[in-house]
């Protein structure tokens, strides 16, 4: 006898569960290789009027049923549905945002391997300057509008890790070749050829992956923080703390209008926040230190465009000027910093306009007193700077050059690149030394911020100590 005659109450296949069922309403269950899906119950169709479509199963409609016994039977149901079906909404957007960011990375993925060029046609930059603007474009879009010390969103930080990963990624490729002894079973004794990560990348990248989680945590400590921030010129702190001070005094220059200044309470902060902050400032002071000592290796190592040596004057004293000039080459004892200090330099401008011709001139004196040895390729510079005559007056002039342009950096460690350091990374075509170049140099850049900000903080919470 045909079973199917028992499913007259409507159970038959899924339209309705029974009531010993323990599948929840809503989900496919596994028959055989099939899925026969549950229709699910809703206020509407439960209460809906009946209707004389007859596309519909001719099967018993949930109308009929007393609406009575129907609420107190499916009650539970009900509820379990009305959960799952804001589940399944969650898991749409939740899909959707997945396919959103999918979408953007293939955007920015074509436009890497097109090295920028939406024409196609082969005319765009090199792969080594397009992945370091890729890496400078996503800090700028997860760090730029950050300016206070607080956590990241976590869709910024989900952001600059998966993308970071994935231009960093790059790196795992950039190997090179070391010969290894292999012995055979029959003891045979083989040399073979064996691949690592290059020298740089394998010293380089762990170390600043290490910095930029180091920078992260540092954002993420600053939570429930014992200061605030309100925008420069408001007074609207008073409407957000109770007891909030404004009238003090920040130490930035007036140009940075655009930053947020930092409130503490009108007694000034706890010495155990204190405390933090200065641990805080501490530590992303080293790790500013780091970073920059990373980058100014990389763009040591990096090639000098034969463009920039094309421009250098013809003698270095053009470049720095007779009054540097006289004070480079009077005394056998030279000192740097006497020199700075006798400049009075008024504002980073002129310290990066100072660098430029520093670092001309120190190129200049070089390239002579490598030619003065009969050498004329100026590629094979760092090899010959070992036979060069230590007394020779061009060399000279150049180490103290070279003095001079470290002591200024020292100086102003927020100076901007140098036109030498922008022209290498404009022309270097090596995509391992932009990776390490460019992650470095953002890292530095994030660094410095942290500290400032930390700085300012407690520039606040002194001016209001003081004040008390």
């Amino acid at each position: 006898m045909d079973n199917s005659s028992n499913y007259d109450d409507g159970s038959d296949l899924g339209y309705l569960p029974s009531p010993s069922s323990t599948e929840t309403p809503g989900f496919s269950t596994r028959r055989g290789d099939s899925f026969l899906f549950r229709r699910t119950y809703s206020e509407t169709s439960a209460f809906s009027e009946p209707t004389d479509d007859h596309s519909c199963s001719s099967e018993p409609s949930h109308c009929h049923w007393p609406a009575d016994k129907f609420l107190a039977h499916d009650q539970p149901v009900l509820g379990k549905l009305r959960v799952n079906t804001k589940q399944q909404k969650q898991i749409v957007n939740d899909q959707e945002s997945v396919d959103a960011e999918l979408e953007l990375m293939k955007e920015r993925f074509a436009k890497l391997l097109l090295g920028e060029d939406m024409s196609g046609s082969g005319k765009g930059v090199c792969t080594a300057t397009t992945i370091s603007n890729a890496i400078t474009n996503l800090y700028a879009t997860v760090f730029g509008h950050n300016l206070r010390l607080e956590p990241l969103k976590p869709e910024k930080k989900a952001m600059w890790k998966r993308e970071m990963d994935c231009l960093l990624s790059v790196c795992d490729y950039i190997v090179e070749f070391i010969p290894k002894s292999q012995n055979l079973k029959d003891g045979t004794a083989l040399e073979i050829m064996e691949s690592r990560p290059r020298s740089d990348i394998y010293i380089n990248l762990p170390a600043l992956r290490k910095l930029d989680a180091m920078l992260i945590e540092i954002l993420d400590s600053f939570q429930d923080t014992e200061f605030w921030y309100a925008e420069q010129g408001s007074m609207l702190a008073n409407s957000t703390r109770a007891g909030s001070f404004r009238r003090v005094i920040v130490q930035r220059k007036e140009e940075k209008w655009w930053v947020p200044v930092p409130c503490v309470p009108p007694g000034g902060l706890t010495e155990k926040s204190r405390k933090h902050l200065r641990h805080k400032r501490d530590a992303a002071n080293q790790i500013h230190k780091a970073a920059m000592a990373i980058n100014s290796s990389i763009l040591a190592e990096m090639d000098i465009p034969d463009t920039y040596m094309a421009s250098l004057p013809k003698s270095g004293r053009a470049s720095l000027g007779d009054t540097i000039y006289r004070y480079m080459c009077s005394t056998d004892k030279f000192s740097p910093h006497h020199v700075l200090n006798r400049l009075n330099m008024a504002s980073e401008h002129e310290a990066l306009e100072l660098a430029d011709q520093i670092e001309a001139s120190m190129y200049t004196w070089r390239r002579k007193a490598c030619l003065s040895n009969s050498k004329s390729s100026w590629g094979m510079v760092k090899e010959l700077m070992s036979d060069v005559d230590r007394t020779d007056k061009n060399h000279v002039l150049a180490e103290r050059a070279e003095s001079l342009l470290f002591c200024l950096k020292q100086r102003y460690p927020e100076l901007a690149q140098t036109s030498l350091d922008t022209c290498k990374i404009q022309y270097n075509k090596d995509v391992g030394q932009a990776v390490l170049e460019s992650y470095s140099r953002v890292l530095e850049g994030l660094a410095f911020n942290l500290v400032a900000w930390i700085e300012d903080v407690l520039f606040v919470d002194k001016s209001v100590r003081n004040q008390d």
